[in-house]
């Protein structure tokens, strides 16, 4: 006899379709119930991460082994290159880090989810990807340092040399880290932890101009021709020759904007090297006037003047370079040559109006070795000025700085009105001849100034003083031809004498009497350079200088001098 089995309330009145429903209902909650029990967790069985098996774990189990395992992974240096260079990348200072909660949860079964739940009865979890989270602003800061160490610039080819020989440089191509680029790029690498490979990070490259191509041409066409033997030159009758060595010092190979390299010679640099100024040191490089002398009352030529020869750095240039691309006797060449013409030549003296003397005057002085130097050196440089017409000499520009360089010593002269040794003692001397001729000549003074004090061996309100960067003797020549300075000096005496062409028939002076008379002081002083000095009273004078034509007056010009009375200096020992 079967047992029997209650009826359920309800059933006999289902319809089949239902009661197989029913069934299957019975059978999934059976299934959902048997995954809840048999998967023990949030986590499917079998799950991994990287290696990690966190099957089958809660999710606080499973982040606890996660963080432990992954922190060690996302510790690890990531080796990367930009073009040629290799550095590394910290991934904790790049703020790169593994989501260990996000990873959980991408881990985690859907829960209460039966579907999820019955279908962990017939799989395993598998190997799930760990989730990463990057800090973009401290990844960035971290490859834009990274950058500064990896970044390369483009170096363009090129063609030196040293000693005679050529050296070639090999192009390369530049690379500039890409960091927003990067930023991305780094996540495959830091999530896969590969120790042993090597990330190139994006980059914009920068190619070279100038290719290795183009430094093998300029090396076969120029730069081994140049260096294969020397250059011999001549200018203006002098030979000399250039070894590859002392060209090469000089030489440069640069390129244009199509990055074609073309050679640039330093030719003011290889005109200063001792092989080419020792040889062009004998040349004439300025001009030399013909000499004038008075002879009467005529001005006669006592010796011919000289043409100067200039060898200019550009001349030197353009005949180096084509011969540096020839051989043998090919490399051999001549420096075109400047002629300087003098201003006076014998030829053109008369039509400058060089003709006559206008005037001369000579100044007479007490012996000393100091005054013979200086008041020597002066005439040098001023004989054989010449002044063209509405032109203005200065004697400080003609003389110089009176200097123990520009020849001169120390002598007495006049400082804070009184006598005292400087540089270029003496040298009013000849300021007061040149002032006296030009006084005489009839030409315009523009600038000059007397002595502080008397000096009873110069014409009174007719003598002039210069002093270097305050004082200077200056005229301008009005006489309508030009004007030649003819200075000479004995140990005692210089004289100065201006030809030309007389503006006057004759130019005089006149001196008025001495007014405002002022007594000296006496002065004791015991500094170590004390100079003695005799007094003397001061004064005013006027002088004139009175032009005469056919005969007859034609005009005055005053010249006024206030002197200061030379005090009384007696020098005493200051023990």
């Amino acid at each position: 006899m079967r047992p029997r089995i209650p009826a359920l309330a309800g059933i006999a009145s289902l319809p089949p379709v239902a009661l197989a429903g029913g069934a299957l209902a019975v059978g999934v909650g059976g299934l959902y119930l048997t995954g809840l029990l048999l998967t023990g967790g949030e986590i499917e069985a079998g799950t991994t991460v990287r290696g990690v098996d966190i099957g089958g774990l809660s999710r606080e189990e499973a982040t606890a082994k996660l963080e432990r395992h992954l922190a060690a992974a996302g510790s690890r240096e990531m080796a990367v290159r930009v073009g040629e260079r290799r550095g590394a990348v910290d991934p904790r200072e790049a703020g790169y880090a593994f989501d260990v909660e996000g990873t959980v949860d991408r881990a985690t079964s859907t829960g209460a989810d039966p579907i999820g739940v019955i279908g962990g009865l017939f799989r395993s979890g598998g190997d799930i990807e760990p989730v990463v989270r990057v800090d973009e602003d401290k990844a960035r800061a971290a490859l834009e340092k990274l950058a500064g160490t990896l970044d390369t610039k483009a170096r363009e080819g090129a063609v030196s040399f040293s000693d005679g020989r050529v050296a070639q440089v090999a192009p390369r191509t530049g690379h500039a880290m890409d960091v927003d680029a990067s930023v991305d790029a780094l996540r495959g690498p830091f999530l896969r932890g590969a120790a042993d490979s090597v990330t190139e990070l994006p980059a914009r490259e920068s190619a070279p101009k100038v290719t290795a191509d183009e430094v093998r041409r300029a090396v076969r066409a120029f730069a081994d021709p140049a260096m294969s033997a020397p250059v011999t030159l001549t200018a203006g009758g002098k030979r000399f020759t250039l070894s590859p060595a002392v060209l090469g010092e000089h030489l440069t190979m640069r390129p244009d904007k199509a990055g074609r390299l073309a050679p640039e010679l330093d030719s003011e640099g290889l005109r200063a090297e001792p092989a080419v100024s020792d040889a062009l040191k004998d040349l004439p490089r300025t001009p030399r006037n013909a000499r004038l002398t008075a002879q009467g009352d005529r001005a006669v030529v006592a010796a011919d003047a000289r043409t100067g020869v200039e060898v200019t750095d550009k001349a030197l240039g353009k005949a180096v370079l084509p011969l540096l691309t020839k051989s043998g006797t090919a490399r051999t060449g001549e420096v075109d040559t400047r002629q300087i013409q003098p201003e006076v030549t014998r030829a053109n003296a008369a039509r400058l109006g060089l003709t006559e003397k206008m005037s001369s005057f000579t100044v007479n002085f007490e012996p000393a070795a100091y005054r013979t130097t200086n008041v020597g050196r002066a005439v040098d440089l001023i004989d054989g000025s010449v002044v063209m017409p509405g032109e203005t000499w200065s004697f400080n520009r003609t003389v110089g700085e009176r200097t123990e360089a520009n020849g001169f010593v120390d002598g007495i002269m006049i400082y804070d009105d009184q006598y005292k040794k400087a540089p270029g003692g003496g040298v009013s001397a000849v300021a007061t001849t040149v002032f006296n001729a030009m006084f005489f000549a009839g030409v315009e003074p523009v600038e000059y100034g007397a002595h502080s004090f008397y000096i009873e061996r110069y014409p009174e309100g007719r003598e002039a003083t210069v002093a270097w960067g305050s004082l200077d003797l200056r005229f301008a020549n009005d006489s309508g031809k030009a004007l030649y300075i003819e200075a000479e000096s004995t140990d005692t005496s210089v004289t100065v004498t201006f030809l030309g062409t007389k503006k006057y028939d004759e130019v005089t002076s006149v001196k008025g009497p001495r007014t405002g008379v002022r007594q000296p002081s006496r002065k004791v002083s015991t500094a170590e350079e004390c100079v003695p000095q005799t007094p003397l009273e001061g004064f005013d004078v006027t002088v004139e200088r009175v032009f005469r034509d056919g005969g007859r007056e034609v005009g005055r010009e005053p010249f006024r001098t206030r002197y200061t009375p030379r005090d009384e200096v007696v020098c005493e020992s200051g023990s």
